[in-house]
């Protein structure tokens, strides 16, 4: 089909939905704009934000049963309650929302880490033998679990070894997390460290990280302790939820019997940053103590 065709088609689509009242020729309604109000007699396909918290808390069923029962319920999980249907599929709003949602986790996925936040920081970058870039990396996570040659040369050249702390970033999978919570965290645990008198090496940042990684980490500086602040695997809407990953003196073949996990570090519903990294140094304390992390550490400790 030529332009000339297409675009006769689209007029005609388009003549045919104004005329059945589909959308308006003016500014889309003040209650709710979503962009620039179009000018008087140009087309405004503008809807309401389905992301904001007000339209999250908006039923999408008609006349139930009992309201203040099914806003109560929607107000005390973010699972998606109440969105309702249209026939057998998904209101517009609803699906709306979905996709704006899926774009979040795309871009969490896809972003890389902002330099400005690890040069914030002090970090140096290093990488894991993925070297076809994002795709690679969500295809091979084995990949993403061992360090590059060159990463090793740089790690021990720029870090002191046996320290009973290596702290380490990973951009994981969402790039947002990090950005989001570990300037807070960061001060944190070197500080909570530091006052109980562990001493911390120097931390660095690991592109294309995977969990795995940690082992490679113990052989090289050989630490009491490695903490790994990673990004954790998106949900729809919820992007800057971190992990903090620990193990005591990790090496080839341990597994993630071997290690511990504070998950579902993020501001407003999560563990708050400051609250997830002091628990992260006292557990990196009671592994010292204990000399053990993982299912060896819960059998000492329970």
């Amino acid at each position: 089909m030529d332009d000339a065709r297409l675009n006769a088609l689209v007029e005609a689509v388009v003549k045919e939905m104004r005329a059945g009242g589909a959308f308006t020729t003016a500014a889309a309604p003040a209650t709710a704009p979503a962009g620039p109000p179009a000018p008087a007699g140009e087309l405004s396909l503008d809807l309401p934000d389905p992301t904001t918290p007000e339209a999250r808390r908006q039923p999408g069923i008609t006349s139930p049963r009992d309201p203040a029962a099914l806003a109560a319920l929607m107000a005390a999980t973010t699972a998606r309650l109440g969105v309702g249907r249209a026939g057998p599929r998904y209101r517009t709003t609803a699906l709306l929302r979905f996709q704006a949602d899926h774009a979040i986790t795309q871009d969490a996925l896809y972003r890389d880490v902002d330099p400005a936040v690890l040069a914030a920081l002090g970090l140096f970058t290093v990488q894991t033998r993925v070297t076809g870039g994002k795709q690679e990396y969500l295809l091979r996570p084995d990949l993403g679990r061992r360090l590059s040659d060159d990463a090793r040369r740089v790690i021990l050249e720029k870090c002191r070894p046996n320290p009973n702390i290596q702290l380490v970033v990973g951009d994981g999978l969402s790039a947002a997390a990090v950005e989001a919570n570990v300037r807070e965290m960061f001060p944190v645990i070197q500080q909570g460290a530091q006052a109980a008198g562990l001493s911390v090496g120097t931390p660095f940042f690991i592109q294309y990280c995977r969990v795995g990684v940690l082992n490679d980490i113990g052989d090289l500086l050989k630490p009491d302790v490695v903490i790994l602040l990673i990004g954790e695997r998106p949900g729809l809407g919820r992007a800057d939820a971190l992990s903090a990953y620990l193990a005591f003196r990790p090496k080839a073949g341990d597994t993630d019997a071997d290690r511990d996990v504070v998950c579902n570090i993020f501001n407003g519903g999560g563990t708050n940053p400051l609250e997830g990294a002091a628990f992260t140094v006292q557990i990196a304390q009671k592994m010292i103590r204990h000399q053990a992390s993982g299912v060896k550490l819960k059998g000492l400790t329970s």
